[in-house]
């Protein structure tokens, strides 16, 4: 469901790309939100060297954070509230190699405290697309609230 089909959601995208414009890492990584709607998020980074490992494929951490940060803007577009991570359980399928990550984030199940949201990671080499990684995240929708620091 996109924002103009959701006039609720807009002020929710809104906030979320103010949000993501004031995150540090996501700048230092190079990555940018691609895709963005009620319950899904999808996150993409370009290959740069300063991203890969020593055999030449996207580092786990790059997966890692595209995990993290696309699962809890998802949940965030779910019931218009900032999350954070909780957990999640990062499975590594194959090397990621190409020439860009893309994360697709999506809620499985909103919850009025813990949100659980899975998140796909594929790599693309020629237009071509290789499902890299899969992960299940536990988000909590409570806790921003409560320990809000001046960046926040």
């Amino acid at each position: 469901m996109r924002a103009e089909a959701d006039p609720e959601f807009a002020p929710i995208a809104e906030r979320i790309h103010a949000n993501i414009g004031r995150q540090g890492f996501m700048n230092l990584v190079g990555a940018e939100l691609s895709e963005l709607a009620r319950g899904t998020c999808t996150i993409a980074v370009e290959r740069r060297p300063e991203l890969l490992q020593q055999h030449g494929f996207f580092h786990g951490g790059v997966t890692a954070f595209l995990v993290d940060n696309a699962t809890t803007i998802a949940a965030a577009t779910s019931r218009g509230q900032p999350a954070l991570t909780a957990e999640y359980k990062l499975n590594l399928l194959s090397p990621a190699v190409g020439e860009k990550l893309i994360c697709r984030a999506r809620v499985i199940k909103p919850g009025r405290q813990v949100a659980v949201v899975a998140a796909d990671v594929f790599c693309v080499s020629d237009g071509v697309e290789k499902h890299t990684a899969t992960s299940i995240a536990m988000l909590s929708e409570d806790v921003v609230a409560k320990t809000k620091s001046p960046a926040a």
